[in-house]
């Protein structure tokens, strides 16, 4: 199973592109409130999670955990304590982590980038602590993927699908899709 962690001012591209393409590619994904049920995106589009953070009782099936950008949901993602201990499962088991646009800060400051590639949103460069900083959209270093920001949400998306089912369900689902790029 995929969480997606959704918290109040999440980046609505960043959350909802990887959602439908990892559906589109039959990848079971499960939208996590954080705070409640419906998150609100930075943009004030509401979206209703499948479950709360509290209703998270195991991550036993966890296989990757993404953390979308946006403000201040990454500041309120950072600020959880369900999120972080999501993040230390994820990083004990090396278990897939992704992140995008703001929400790599999370990681730095955990220390889970150090001596890896990784990318932001310009600006958060210095919260990537140990990371070796890219030029790339979509960075993957290891289990870390991470990307610069909603311009690069498809990209991203992609990303996510090939680490779980390679890059043929990518390649499938990115021409199913029309992506010329």
């Amino acid at each position: 199973m995929v969480y997606i962690f959704l918290a109040d001012g999440f980046e609505e591209l960043e959350a909802l592109n990887p959602v439908d393409v990892l559906r589109r590619a039959g990848i079971p994904i499960t939208t996590v409130g954080v705070g409640n049920k419906t998150a609100m995106g930075s943009h004030q589009i509401p979206v209703i999670c499948d479950k709360t953070i509290e209703e998270l009782t195991s991550f036993e099936d966890m296989e990757m955990v993404i953390l979308p950008g946006g403000m201040p949901g990454t500041t309120n993602l950072e600020n959880s304590s369900g999120v972080q201990k999501a993040l230390e499962w994820a990083a004990e088991k090396e278990l897939w982590i992704g992140a995008i646009c703001a929400a790599p800060s999370i990681l730095g400051h955990k220390g889970l980038l150090e001596g890896k590639k990784a990318v932001c949103f310009p600006g958060f460069e210095d919260a990537l602590t140990g990371a070796k900083l890219s030029t790339e959209n979509v960075c993957i270093d290891g289990r870390i993927i991470t990307a610069k920001g909603a311009g690069a949400a498809l990209e991203f998306a992609l990303a996510l699908v090939k680490c779980l089912k390679g890059d043929a369900a990518s390649q499938t689902i990115k021409e199913t899709m029309q992506c010329s790029r």
